[in-house]
C-alpha cells in the first residue's frame, strides 16, 4: 500500500522551502506625478472646467462665448477657453 506523501510531510511543505525566506522583489522607484499648474496659470481649460471653476452652467457660457465676452479656440474639434478672458470676465463683474 502506497502512502500520500501529503499527509506524511505536513501539507507537501519541504523543511528547506519552509525556512526559506521568500524572494523579495526590489521595488521600482515610485512614480512622480507631474506637478500641476495652478488655474490661473494655465493658458487654457475645457468647457467642464470653466464650469466647475466658475459655477456656470454650459448653456451660459456658451451663451458668452457667442456674445464675446469669453474668448475660446479650438483645436480639432475639442473648444478650450482662455483662461486668461474667463479670470477678466470674473475680475469685471466682481461684486464690491
Amino acid at each position: 500500500m502506497r502512502s500520500n506523501r501529503r499527509e506524511n510531510d505536513g501539507g507537501g511543505k519541504s523543511p528547506l522551502t519552509a525556512s526559506a525566506p521568500e524572494a523579495v522583489e526590489p521595488k521600482a522607484p515610485e512614480a512622480v506625478e507631474p506637478k500641476s499648474v495652478p488655474f490661473a496659470q494655465r493658458l487654457t481649460c475645457t468647457i467642464g472646467e470653466a464650469c466647475e471653476a466658475t459655477g456656470l452652467g454650459r448653456t451660459k457660457l456658451y451663451e458668452l462665448i457667442g456674445t464675446g465676452r469669453l474668448v475660446t479656440t479650438t483645436v480639432g474639434r475639442r473648444r478650450l477657453v482662455i483662461v486668461h478672458s474667463l479670470l477678466s470676465l470674473l475680475e469685471t463683474n466682481k461684486s464690491t
